[in-house]
């Protein structure tokens, strides 16, 4: 892994985590599900017409793309980022970013339980430190009074963006990556527009908070942190990437205590010290062995 990629690793984690805090500032004064298509809507539009003026077309993209399109729509978008929006009316920012960063943990288990793969023992290990950190921070929570349903709710997120995740190879191979960027977006836009009405009634009071919150999240995690992910997994592939999500349990809290207030309990900074070892230790048991050549 070279210096560049771990730029791109460090600033996804940071934008990504950062969604999290913006929003909290969305949905607790507009419906979620409504704000989340509008965004999808500006922010896959706004992709596509970047990616038409850096030459990209749809023409070009494969089928293994088109497949990963609808899938990345539909399972990144609507189903994770519906659900997370949905809960954070309930639970805090910081909460949130730390059962999303379980993903890499779901993914392994996934991977392991139905695909086939063999984790070594310091992958082992790590799950076994992930859940530990996950009970640790979920007791208190729990104990604090915590809103049940809105953490369920995140870890169905958590399981849809760990399959988005292991179909991501398909979208970023073949290049026209802002193309898949903006079509999955759309995909996502469509899904919820459909769902919105039948869930929620529309109401908005605009004020320079919501605004600016709303700015941002399309602009920075929708746009430009997904942009830099595909191109992190086509660079180093998806296992290696998301190693980085290790980091967003810390960013994501620091944010929501910074910008919002969060209260930071004790427990919430040991899970979270458990968990990012978890995860590091999965993603690294997953890394090849070197290959030691022999001078003669």
């Amino acid at each position: 892994m070279d210096i560049r990629a771990i730029f791109m690793g460090v600033v996804f984690a940071v934008m990504w985590a950062s969604a999290f805090t913006s929003t909290r500032m969305i949905v607790t004064e507009v419906p979620p599900l409504f704000a989340l298509a509008l965004r999808f809507a500006m922010s896959g539009t706004m992709g596509v017409v970047i990616a038409w003026m850096m030459g990209e077309t749809w023409r070009g993209l494969t089928r293994a793309q088109w497949r990963a399109v609808v899938i990345l729509g539909l399972c990144q978008n609507a189903l994770y980022l519906g659900l997370n929006w949905v809960a954070m009316q309930w639970i805090e920012a910081g909460l949130a970013s730390i059962i999303a960063a379980t993903m890499p943990l779901i993914v392994a288990g996934l991977g392991f339980l139905l695909m086939g793969e063999r984790l070594r023992p310091l992958g082992v290990a790590g799950l076994a430190l992930g859940l530990i950190g996950v009970a640790v921070i979920m007791g208190a929570r729990l104990q604090g009074g915590s809103n049940l349903t809105g953490i369920g709710m995140c870890f169905a997120a958590a399981l849809a963006l760990a399959v988005a995740t292991l179909t991501v190879r398909g979208a970023s191979a073949g290049g026209n990556v802002m193309m898949v960027v903006g079509l999955q977006m759309l995909v996502g836009a469509a899904t919820l527009s459909v769902v919105a009405p039948i869930l929620e009634d529309w109401h908005v009071d605009p004020n320079p908070r919501l605004v600016w919150a709303f700015l941002y999240t399309v602009i920075v995690p929708g746009l430009v942190a997904t942009w830099i992910w595909f191109k992190l997994v086509g660079r180093i592939g998806a296992v290696r990437a998301a190693t980085f999500h290790f980091l967003t349990p810390f960013f994501g809290v620091a944010t929501g205590a910074l910008l919002l207030g969060e209260h930071l309990a004790m427990g919430d900074v040991i899970g979270v010290g458990i968990i990012m070892a978890g995860i590091l230790a999965v993603q690294l048991s997953k890394a090849p062995a070197p290959v030691v050549r022999l001078v003669r």
